[in-house]
Formats: structure tokens, C-alpha cells, sequence
């Protein structure tokens, strides 16, 4: 029988609890707090304390919660159950034990297959979908791009050899994320990640290689147009090719082609995965975010809150 496993952990204003979803198998769900609408965060490959930083601004806008898939952070890690169908059970029964009734779900990376896979096969369950630079089709092939592949030894060198992750400790992981990505993770995350020493540096990183490769071989191809409830899908805008340029200089003709093809490439990608969600779903809002990182809800979350408040608001 499935149950709910209050654990009573209170950490930064939050309350972290397991759900048992299956025999032996049970989720980590963090609870922000908040009034009125559920609604409900899901992580790719990170865990839910990724947005730690995020949830509570959007607790004005409803009752936050936040999901930590099998196999990661404090979540079980089962030898099986890693496939899109399964993911979207997991879910499913959290909002059963939780009695969410109509939440909205917000997924980031290929938290977008848990939001696809739900909206396409139980619509009736959710009150709308916001996609987090995840409405992509994780079966696609390069060559479904329509694009020469890039020759990654060809790019700029600044750009293939970036600084390796400074892991002396918590705040020098972080400045390195901020000087090589633009944003960084939240402290709750990186010790979902990484095993931390006595001595405050990071060890080793805990996430399973065999689980991600799991999760990978068990994705499926989304079904947009069987959705039936409201879409809203953020993208991180491509940084102009000048901009990337000047980012990462080219010393010589074969490095600024490359760069170049890189940039259609990304280019390419993004056009599919915004094609795709509007043939599927012609209602869907897309927003296109400038400046914005791949962790969009770390580096734009201030456009992303204002954006979801005046799209949650139309649902009450």
C-alpha cells in the first residue's frame, strides 16, 4: 500500500517529506509553502533543491512543491524504473498521496518529458504546463536538424577548454559556476551532488552514470498534440554570434567557420523544438528569454515569476 512518510525536516522556510510511490521505492518532495493552486516543480537531472532559489518567489502565485525523481539525491535508487511511463507514475501518485488536485507542473531539462508524457495521457489531472527550456523531442536524431554536424576540434579554443570545476569548497564551486555558466547552484543542491569532506571541499559526485544512461534509453517521443490543458514554454535565447565571438575569440579562419557552424547548429535545434510545440499545440505561449542561461530559472527568474503569475492568474 502507498503511503506518505512525513519526515518533519524544516530547512530554509521548506519542509522535505518521502512519498512512497512504489514497493521500497519513495520520492523526496519539498514542500515552499504557499496559498491557493498547486503547483509543482520537476528537475531533469538535478534534484528538486535546485530551485531553491526559485520556489519561493513563486509562492505568491500558489502552494509550491517541488519533486526529486527516483535515483537522485535523497529519492530511492531502485535498479529499475527509469523510463518516461514510469517517471510520469511516480508523479502521478506523489499528487495522489498529496491530494493535489489540477496543480500546474513546471519542468526544467528532461523534467519537459514528465510534463509531456502526463499532459499527453492524463490531461485531466493537470490544470496547465510550463516547460523550462524542456519542450524538445528527446528521440531526435542530429540528422533531423538539418544541419552539418560541427567539428568540435575545430572550435575556439576557449571554448573547448574551459576551467575545470574549482572544488576547494562550496563558495569556490559557486564563483566558478558564475564565471563559466552565469549562474550558479544553490548550496542545498550542490550537496545533493556532491559528497562534501570534513574538510568543506567537494568530493565525489554522487549522481549515477547508470541511471542518467537509464533515463536516456527510456525516453519517448512527446505527443503534443493529445495535450489538452494550457501551455507555456520558455527558451533561452541564442546569444547573437558577435556576442560568441567576442566570448570566445577565433585565432583562425577554421575556428571562426566553426564557431559560425556551431551557432546554426544551436540555431537549428531551438527552431525544431519551437516548431514542434506549435504545430502540436497551437495554443501554447512561447517565450523567448534574452540573456538567459540553459538553467533559466537561475539566471531569468525574475521574467520567468512575472511571466507564470500572469498565466497562473488566468487559470483561477
Amino acid at each position: 500500500m502507498l503511503a506518505l512518510l512525513l519526515s518533519g525536516t524544516s530547512l530554509l522556510g521548506q519542509t522535505v517529506r518521502m512519498v512512497e510511490v512504489a514497493d521500497g521505492v519513495s520520492l523526496e518532495v519539498v514542500d515552499w509553502g504557499g496559498m491557493g493552486r498547486p503547483i509543482v516543480l520537476l528537475a531533469g537531472y538535478l534534484t528538486a533543491h535546485a530551485y531553491d532559489a526559485f520556489a519561493p518567489e513563486l509562492t505568491k502565485f500558489g502552494h509550491v512543491y517541488g519533486i526529486t525523481r527516483r535515483g537522485l539525491g535523497a529519492s530511492s535508487k531502485p535498479e529499475s524504473g527509469y523510463n518516461a511511463k514510469q517517471s510520469a507514475k511516480d508523479i502521478l501518485r506523489v499528487l495522489d498521496s498529496l491530494k493535489l488536485v489540477a496543480p500546474v507542473l513546471v519542468g526544467h531539462s528532461f523534467g519537459g518529458q514528465d510534463l509531456s508524457t502526463i499532459g499527453a495521457t492524463k490531461s485531466d489531472r493537470v490544470a496547465g504546463l510550463v516547460y523550462l527550456n524542456s519542450a524538445e523531442d528527446p528521440t531526435l536524431q542530429f540528422s533531423d536538424y538539418g544541419v552539418d554536424p560541427v567539428d568540435g576540434k575545430m572550435l575556439p579554443a576557449s571554448m573547448r577548454n574551459r576551467p575545470a570545476p574549482n572544488l576547494r569548497s562550496i563558495a569556490a564551486y559557486q564563483k566558478w559556476q558564475l564565471e563559466t555558466e552565469g549562474v550558479a547552484f544553490p548550496e542545498s543542491e550542490l550537496r545533493q551532488l556532491y559528497l562534501i569532506q570534513e574538510d568543506g571541499s567537494l568530493g565525489s559526485y554522487l549522481p549515477s552514470k547508470k541511471v542518467r544512461n537509464a533515463m536516456f534509453q527510456g525516453r519517448q517521443k512527446p505527443e503534443y498534440s493529445r495535450i489538452q490543458v494550457p501551455v507555456l514554454a520558455f527558451f533561452s535565447a541564442l546569444r547573437p554570434l558577435e556576442e560568441q565571438r567576442k566570448k570566445f575569440p577565433p585565432m583562425n579562419a577554421g575556428e571562426g567557420t566553426a564557431l559560425e557552424q556551431q551557432f546554426k547548429v544551436d540555431q537549428a535545434i531551438q527552431n525544431r523544438h519551437i516548431s514542434d510545440l506549435r504545430v502540436g499545440v497551437p495554443t501554447a505561449k512561447i517565450v523567448v528569454v534574452p540573456r538567459a542561461n540553459f538553467y533559466i530559472f537561475l539566471s531569468s527568474g525574475a521574467e520567468l515569476i512575472s511571466e507564470m503569475g500572469s498565466c497562473l492568474k488566468t487559470l483561477d
